[in-house]
């Protein structure tokens, strides 16, 4: 049987098992607006249901040995790359991913759960100096139960990037994806690890509407939540938790600035500008939202990235080589033209692209900004490449900061240069001679100002710090004097 068996899932959602759900939403291909299946809606009720089954289930797999917890996230990498054919297709018609975009998410997801598999055993504590007679040191223990808030771009990876250490590290979990990609953003997590040998009870897959995703946040058995996705959202789910006492861990947006020196190699530099804003149609936190440009390559540079987004072929990837597919939704395709439009209308120069085609928008590029457009300003998450000139180093970094957002920032050109600009920039990733898009499972990963509260993801130090609590221990050889 395939993994993805829709006979197994279908008008279901997986909490201690697969059970039959209240509510039912289509899972829509995006390229062709074609039915692929029927995925099933938890309720708020469901998630009261399932955070006190967490709870319960949490403290037996707590106590769970390291090496069986290892073991259970190795297999479960081992199953997502046995199937890794079956949920890049999953990527392909749901998630709206070209090939290559859902072979490198099929393959990091793969790492990640290897990467975490190391969790269990890692050193999760200290010894401690002390004024007194006693032993005196930290240690880590499972926040408890953890809610994990998922988004459409890069469903599996981005949910499991949450999943998987927190599992790892002795907790329990209530996964809601985003309802357009229930399946390779819930599914596919939820049978990973039911095959993987999971204890019941352990993992719940709730998808549903906003009234599931305030659920799982005030559910009183959630310590922590983990959410990617919206600015907006964000905030929404930090007061929320705030008010409750709750750990929240925010990635949000970006409008990423990718720097060009004086001196670089423009059809390089193109090529990692068009990387960067148009991979997956431009649907990613990290995307490239601002070309920077000095002066004196400026035109060149345009020029050549207007070539490049011209020649790129849009269209469904499910059934053509393209290098873009569909945006998620016709209403994110209307607000990405809307932009455009806007910023056209505005006076920019529509240099390459700015049309609907199908589901589908081309590789866009505007010319002849200014930085109050809102082209410039917001984040579009779409394939739409704005360009900007500047003269100095210190006009570089002001454009740069010049932002609302914090999340990644690609310099190209001399390394000495490079360096010194990145000590001006606030940014939670900087990427010399790279573009703005890059994440690997060992490393932290995470924004400043609205892009989030921090990196939270990605290696050791961030996991353990996300989904443990600190407890202080002492002990004695026997019982203290006491002047009472």
């Amino acid at each position: 049987m395939a993994l993805l068996d829709s006979d197994v899932w279908a008008k279901k959602f997986f909490s201690d098992g697969w059970r039959d759900a209240s509510g039912e939403q289509p899972v829509v291909e995006p390229a062709t607006g074609e039915q692929l299946a029927t995925a099933g809606l938890a309720t708020a009720e469901d998630v009261r249901r399932a955070s006190a089954r967490a709870a319960e289930a949490q403290r037996d797999w707590a106590a769970t040995s390291p090496q069986r917890r290892a073991a259970v996230l190795r297999r479960a990498g081992e199953l997502l790359a046995e199937h890794a054919a079956e949920i890049e297709d999953w990527l392909v018609r749901e998630a709206g991913s070209v090939r290559a975009k859902a072979a490198f998410e099929a393959r990091l997801a793969v790492g990640e759960c290897f990467e975490c598999a190391g969790l269990p055993t890692h050193p999760q504590g200290e010894v401690l100096t002390s004024e007194d007679a006693r032993w005196s040191l930290s240690r880590r223990r499972p926040a408890g139960v953890v809610s994990v808030i998922a988004p459409f771009n890069f469903p599996l990876v981005l949910g499991l990037r949450s999943v998987a250490p927190a599992l790892a590290l002795g907790n329990a979990v209530l996964l809601k994806p985003d309802p357009r990609t229930a399946v390779s953003g819930g599914v596919v997590i939820a049978r990973v690890f039911e095959e993987a040998g999971l204890p019941a009870g352990v993992l719940h897959l709730l998808p549903g509407d906003g009234s599931v995703g305030r659920a799982v946040v005030e559910a009183p058995e959630v310590r922590v939540v983990s959410f990617t996705g919206s600015t907006p959202v964000g905030r929404a789910i930090g007061e929320q938790a705030g008010r409750l006492l709750k750990r929240a861990h925010l990635e949000l947006g970006g409008n990423n600035a990718l720097v060009v020196l004086p001196g670089a190699d423009v059809p390089k530099a193109a090529s990692a500008g068009a990387f960067g804003s148009y991979l997956h149609q431009g649907q990613i936190c990290m995307t490239t939202g601002r070309h920077i440009v000095h002066e004196s390559l400026l035109e060149e540079y345009t020029a050549a990235l207007a070539a490049k987004a011209a020649a790129l072929p849009v269209g469904d990837p499910a059934r053509e080589d393209v290098a873009l597919g569909p945006i998620i939704d016709r209403r994110q395709l209307e607000r990405v033209h809307g932009i455009v439009t806007d910023s056209v209308a505005a006076g920019a120069t529509l240099a390459a692209g700015g049309e609907i085609v199908g589901a589908c928008y081309r590789a866009t590029v505007l010319s002849g900004l200014t930085t109050d457009m809102p082209a410039w300003r917001e984040e579009i998450f779409g394939p739409v490449a704005p360009v900007i000139g500047f003269s100095t180093l210190e006009e570089a970094a002001r454009i740069v900061n010049d932002c609302e957002y914090g999340l990644s920032v690609g310099i190209l050109g001399d390394v000495g240069t490079a360096m010194k600009l990145a000590d001006r920039i606030d940014s939670g990733k900087v990427h010399i001679n790279e573009q703005t898009v890059g994440d690997e499972p060992n490393a932290p990963f995470g924004g400043v100002k609205a892009s989030g509260t921090g990196s939270r993801f990605g290696g050791t130090a961030a996991n353990v710090e996300a989904f443990t609590e600190t407890q202080w221990v002492t002990v004695r050889p026997d019982i203290a004097d006491y002047p009472f």
